[in-house]
């Protein structure tokens, strides 16, 4: 293993990394995991849910978290992309009515650094827990060459379980329906090779900058974690109807919510209904983007978006807020008429 190890990969420096997050991995178990760290594959029993379910369907989502890496590598700060990466998977899940159940990690770097690399999977772990879901396996991958030094990549996948009579797709929106969104916690995992581009490039800033309006310096405000709404979410489809759900990452609301809509339908989208955290209006501001722009790259201040009967509606916002949301009427479903676009913004 010598010449390996003068190639750039040190096998039993991996080993001993194992060794140091098992424990952590460990915390994250739930009885349905039956195997132990170490193992080819990850074992998880359905049994206990499948027999809860007339016709249980397995629901399942892999993503990154972008180029929101580079703050990460920037600030030196590696305890919290993990949570996003956790986040953009689980979201995926949680949006078809499944309850997420287990997740997998790929982390692949030039050479391993085990202290930077156990605050990854430290922040993989406050995520799952977060979601309720089984970190269940990873790979751990050096690459000489491949990557730049004191950089990485990673990937997640992520499985969860719902009844087919319950799945949540939008098929049955209809006109008269209404849209909620739920808030944001900041730019989440999208847009960020734009917001670099204009932020560090353009404006030249220094990730330690402080700008007026901002409680936190631009390095921090960039690396708030993706907000996970997993729990939040099959609180309230336990005792709602929720015709659609729409998780608004890469393509803004403009793409996401137009996916989940029929193709007889429209969203009227009212921008003036909710609040826009401080980092949106900057960087249209700053880099001198327009609306179309904003509402096709970001999420632009909402994170999740409900389609609800109207009947339903002010109950559904009392339990958003009182779930520790924020939660906002922004829109309605009206007919689509010939021409029209998906989306309309007011």
């Amino acid at each position: 293993m010598k010449r390996y190890k003068e190639a750039g990969v040190d096998i039993e420096k991996g080993e001993r990394f194992i060794d140091l997050i098992a424990p952590m991995i460990k915390s994250t178990f739930h009885p349905e995991v039956k195997n132990n760290i170490g193992g080819y594959a990850g074992l998880f029993s359905i049994y206990s849910y499948a027999e809860r379910f007339k016709h249980p369907i397995l629901v399942a989502s892999t993503d990154g978290v972008g180029t929101k890496l580079k703050l990460a590598f920037m600030m030196g700060k590696h305890n919290t992309i993990g949570i996003d990466l956790v986040a953009m998977c689980v979201n995926d899940v949680v949006v078809t009515g499944a309850k997420p159940l287990f997740f997998l990690d790929y982390f692949a770097t030039s050479q391993l650094e085990p202290s930077d690399a156990k605050k990854v999977i430290e922040g993989i772990v406050d995520g799952c827990k977060e979601s309720e879901c089984s970190l269940i396996g990873g790979e751990t991958a050096e690459m000489p060459d491949f990557y730049n030094k004191g950089e990485y990549d990673l990937a997640g996948f992520c499985v969860g379980i719902v009844d087919e009579e319950k799945i949540i797709d939008g098929s049955s929106i209809s006109v008269g329906d209404k849209i909620v969104g739920l808030a944001s916690s900041g730019l989440h995992s999208n847009g960020y090779s734009l917001a670099r581009k204009i932020i560090f490039e353009e404006l030249g800033l220094k990730i330690d900058d402080k700008i007026e309006g901002f409680e936190l310096t631009i390095g921090e405000e960039l690396l708030k974690p993706t907000r996970i709404y997993v729990n939040s979410i099959l609180n309230i489809i336990r005792d709602f109807d929720i015709l659609g759900i729409s998780h608004i990452t890469g393509g803004g609301i403009y793409r996401n919510l137009s996916r989940i809509l029929p193709k007889e339908c429209k969203a009227i989208i009212y921008t003036k209904n909710w609040d826009i955290p401080p980092i949106f209006t900057f960087i249209e501001e700053k880099g001198k983007l327009d609306f179309k722009d904003m509402i096709s790259i970001f999420n632009y201040g909402i994170g999740i978006i409900l389609v609800v009967k109207s009947d339903q509606l002010n109950d559904l916002i009392q339990r958003i807020n009182a779930l520790g949301e924020k939660g906002f009427v922004i829109g309605e479903v009206v007919k689509k008429e010939d021409g029209d676009k998906a989306l309309e913004f007011r």
